[in-house]
Formats: structure tokens, C-alpha cells, sequence
């Protein structure tokens, strides 16, 4: 059995600001069909952590209607134009960056010690990487929080016992983060 590569330039057929649609052409021996991806630019999500506590956010998300769970995070990039410039580049140093925004716009801290932990990739046809940063030092912003228009946001520390039951009850919806929490707890237990 043969597997699917490449068979010419991809063509954009839908750009919004922070989504494209693309169709790639692909081919497996003489079979030739077209591939539709779905691309965003990455985010980035943040485990703070202090002792045995995590910090977590409760958001009002408009896709639930309600408030979920979730860990601190935002987008790297603003735009696809910036992502498209980006491409070719490491972006590990740009995702930092967007920790150290996201962490004093969306929960009040300064970052002083970021350490990548991993990165989840959505799948073949929706390319949308989240990558996760462990922040384990940080200091409080004079300021507080610094949310954007729409945002609503709460914190709220929680025990790691608290926070892997969260995720049991499914009282956190983005399940990326539910796996990338496990893999953590894992870790944080083997060592």
C-alpha cells in the first residue's frame, strides 16, 4: 500500500484573519485526489504552576455559551500574514513571547522562568498547534489583568488533585489541554 505525498502547489480557497482553507493536491501511486486543510496559526497555552497548585482560568467561551476551565493561552500570531512570514523560522522564541503576553494580559503575572513542555497538533486536515509552556516563577503584575474587549476572566488556583478532577467531570472542553494536563500529572508523579 502506498501512502499519500505531495502532488503540486496547495491553493488557498477561503483566507479570513485567522483561518485559510486550503486544497493540496495529493497522489498515492495513480490515484490523485485533493486534500482541504484547515490552518490557523499556533497558540500557545500555559501550565502555571506554584508548589502543588496550578492556576487555572474560568472563561466565558462564546462557542459554549457558558464559563469553561481552561489554562491561560492566546494566539502567537494575530494574523495568518504574520504567520505566513514566520513559516520558514523556529517559532519557539515568538511562542515565549506570546507566554509572556498572554501570561500578564490574561492572568495579572509576570513570567520570569517559561519552560517549553509540548506541543499538540490537531491532525492531518486541521492544522492548529497548541504548544504548552510550563511557567513555575512569576510575579505579580502591578497592573492586573489587561483583558481584551469581550474578555471575561477569572482565576482561580487549584490543587493538582482539583484540577485532574476538572478535567474528569469534563468541566474542561478543550480536550488538547485535558491530554497535555495528563501527560504533566504523569510526569510530575514519575519524578
Amino acid at each position: 500500500m502506498q501512502k499519500f505525498e505531495n502532488d503540486g502547489r496547495e491553493e488557498i480557497v477561503y483566507k479570513g484573519k485567522i483561518f485559510e482553507v486550503v486544497k493540496q493536491p495529493m497522489k498515492a501511486g495513480d490515484k490523485k485526489i485533493f486534500f482541504e486543510i484547515a490552518r490557523r496559526s499556533p497558540g500557545v497555552r500555559l501550565i502555571i504552576i506554584k508548589g502543588n497548585k496550578m492556576l487555572l482560568t474560568r472563561e466565558f467561551r462564546s462557542e459554549l455559551n457558558d464559563f469553561d476551565y481552561r489554562l491561560a493561552g492566546g494566539k502567537v500570531f494575530d494574523t495568518l500574514e504574520e504567520y505566513h512570514q514566520h513559516l520558514d523560522q523556529d517559532i519557539l522564541p515568538l511562542a515565549k513571547e506570546a507566554v509572556e503576553r498572554e501570561c500578564r494580559e490574561e492572568t495579572g503575572l509576570l513570567a520570569k522562568n517559561i519552560k517549553y513542555f509540548g506541543s499538540a497538533h490537531s491532525g492531518a486536515t486541521v492544522v492548529w498547534d497548541l504548544m504548552y509552556f510550563v511557567v513555575d516563577d512569576f510575579e505579580e503584575n502591578e497592573l492586573g489583568q489587561e483583558l481584551e474587549l469581550g474578555e471575561v476572566i477569572d482565576l482561580e488556583w487549584k490543587s493538582f488533585e482539583e484540577v485532574k478532577q476538572l478535567c474528569a467531570e469534563g468541566k474542561m472542553h478543550e480536550y488538547r489541554s485535558v491530554g497535555m494536563l495528563f501527560k504533566f500529572f504523569l510526569q510530575q508523579e514519575a519524578s
